[in-house]
């Protein structure tokens, strides 16, 4: 058999060149093969080298290029190159983070909107490999960015990098189902250590590793929680962080995740339960984390679950004053101030339930609460006990509680133990007044009950 040779040039030995040529024949075909199934599917893209193809992504928006990734598989994976190019990341991973010269708005909204549609075109470059797969990739492209990383931010408070991530996070696992996202969240743990990390803030004495509270606190909100619309994926991720923990540990962690900070600094304020009354700002943001496992309605968290985390909380660092207590269940709503209540009857604790209600009262008189709100949730509460004569003892105990809180706070007056704003005074005035509209209440409702 003859075989055809370049005479431009010698090859020797003549036999060896036969066998090579015959396998070197046989891998060009199938990479031309190859290469032809490649570029059929690239469309008239086909025509461009991939240096061209590069400069042509340059001038697509994130969303273009987004949008184009979906055309074939081997464009994405062209994409996916131009990604983890100098030019593509340095493009592509925005890092203007701490640019204080535009108006803060208008910079938050457009460097958080570029990160969403970042994160939708890595969910479309990486459609097609396994979970763990993908988030290695993705890790591997953002790790460049330092103020994504747990430590990585020197000023954190005033950074926009996690909530730039956090933003990312949420549009590349939207839609995915609860296992794949319990990988996402072990993932993440691993990368930060953060559950060493999160031991370590909750097994300390609180205020003892205030950079490291602020910065669990910083990574799970701007990270894990507050980008969600839905509640439901809110609390999927809330629990994540709360249920590896005992109980006691779970109040911890929520209230460095939602407790009052300072406005100085950002780091979580200890005290401020326990050395004075509280305003509502300081505490919504763990009245909402409360309502959010509340009203989840999964079997992770029963109505007693949430109960007795509102109890554990109540005593982080120390025993709250009852007026906070109060208006943090206030603050939770009806149903879940009732259930606490209810607990409260059911468990013999009527004494503490009572004064609980002064406080009740207290708070509805000093924000302009409608007072029939707190005599109606006694009524409501009075139902639970068994006996009249439970339901008389109790309602005996609510009035002793007023006469007792009274005095305690008359004697405070009258030692000269006031603030310089005088608040032990005014606190005085708000409950002698709320005594009074709370007994005004129950008199329109007995007399409503004995008209009709």
């Amino acid at each position: 058999m003859a075989s055809r040779i370049n005479t431009s040039f010698t090859l020797i030995p003549n036999q060896k060149y036969r066998r090579s040529n015959r396998l070197s024949s046989s891998y060009f075909s199938n990479t031309l093969d190859s290469d032809s199934q490649l570029l059929s599917t690239l469309g008239n893209f086909k025509a461009l080298p991939l240096e061209i193809f590069q400069i042509i992504l340059r001038y697509l928006s994130v969303k273009d290029i987004s949008m184009l990734s979906m055309v074939s598989k081997t464009v994405s994976q062209h994409i996916i190159n131009y990604i983890s190019t100098s030019s593509g990341s340095k493009r592509l991973l925005l890092q203007d983070f701490h640019n204080l010269e535009l108006p803060s708005k208008r910079q938050d909204s457009a460097i958080l909107e570029h990160y969403r549609s970042l994160g939708l075109l890595f969910k479309r470059c990486t459609l097609l490999l396994p979970t763990r797969e993908r988030l290695k990739y993705i890790h591997k492209i953002l790790a460049e960015v330092s103020c994504f990383k747990f430590n990585g931010c020197a000023a954190p408070i005033q950074c926009l990098g996690l909530p730039c991530y956090g933003m990312f996070l949420k549009t590349l696992t939207a839609g995915w189902d609860e296992l794949e996202c319990h990988r996402v969240y072990n993932f993440l743990c691993e990368l930060t250590n953060l559950c060493r990390k999160m031991q370590t803030a909750v097994c300390s004495k609180p205020g003892s590793a205030r950079k490291l509270e602020l910065r669990i606190r910083l990574f799970c909100r701007n990270v894990l929680l507050d980008h969600w619309t839905h509640q439901s994926d809110s609390a999927f991720w809330l629990t994540r962080i709360l249920k590896p923990w005992p109980m006691v540990n779970q109040a911890r962690l929520l209230y460095i995740i939602f407790g009052p900070i300072s406005p100085q600094d950002g780091q979580v304020v200890w005290q401020k339960m326990i050395e004075g009354p509280t305003d509502e700002s300081s505490l919504k943001g763990l009245a909402d984390a409360i309502k959010l496992l509340y009203d989840t309605g999964t079997k992770e968290w029963t109505a007693d679950d949430v109960i007795s985390l509102v109890d554990e909380l109540s005593v982080v660092p120390r025993e709250w004053l009852l007026e906070n207590n109060a208006r943090l269940l206030i603050l939770s709503g009806n149903n879940i101030c009732f259930t606490f209540m209810a607990s409260k009857a059911v468990n013999g604790r009527a004494i503490e339930l009572a004064k609980l209600i002064v406080f009740l009262a207290l708070v509805c008189e000093k924000e302009l609460y409608c007072m029939d709100w707190a005599v109606k949730m006694m009524q409501k509460v009075c139902k639970v006990f068994s006996t009249p004569v439970e339901r008389t003892n109790f309602l005996q105990s609510v009035a002793n509680a007023f006469a007792c809180v009274i005095m305690e706070m008359l004697q405070s007056v009258m030692s000269g133990d006031r603030d310089e704003d005088d608040r032990s005074f005014l606190n005085l005035f708000h409950l002698v007044h709320a005594q009074a509209n709370f007994h005004k209440e129950v008199l329109y409702l007995t007399m409503n009950t004995l008209s009709t």
